[in-house]
């Protein structure tokens, strides 16, 4: 069961997949109806689960459930993680490269591989107040009130 994005409980719990570029603005148009499509599809065992999808600017793909209503299982999980990888494939554009980390830079999304996130912490061009879009957010509550967080209260807090 499909419910709008804006909708989801603070738990629904968040599946953030982040995109090795921006998509451009016809991709958006084309993936749009694929995410609502597959939320209202997806399902756990056979029950629908009360599941979301949306395109965060313009580069963060996140799926949601409210386990509350229904727990997605580790098939469904499969299922998600399949349909995201055929998302690639249609795209050309990579949402499992986990050595690329964002941030919101003068109101755009820049990506950083890990290699570099030392040497420009060192430089001064990232700092403990540079917001980052941590994917390790896991529930709507924390995304509405914390992302982009910055850089200083995630995991990379131990860069400063």
């Amino acid at each position: 069961m499909y419910i709008p994005f804006s909708k989801l409980p603070p738990h629904a719990r968040l599946w953030i997949y982040q995109a090795n570029r921006p998509l451009k603005e016809a991709e958006q148009d084309k993936i749009k109806p694929m995410l609502q499509r597959f939320a209202e599809e997806w399902s756990s065992h056979g029950t629908g689960l009360q599941a979301s999808a949306e395109l965060l600017h313009n580069q963060f793909l996140v799926l949601a459930n409210n386990e509350t209503a229904a727990a997605a299982s580790g098939c469904s999980i499969d299922k998600s993680v399949n349909f995201v990888r055929e998302l690639e494939q249609q795209l050309q554009v990579s949402f499992f490269d986990r050595t690329q980390l964002a941030f919101l830079k003068e109101g755009e999304v820049e990506l950083v591989s890990v290699q570099e996130l030392k040497k420009k912490v060192l430089a001064g061009e990232i700092s403990e107040n540079t917001l980052y879009f941590d994917t390790l957010v896991n529930n709507y509550g924390e995304l509405q009130e914390a992302w982009p967080r910055p850089a200083g209260n995630s995991w990379l807090s131990r860069y400063f």
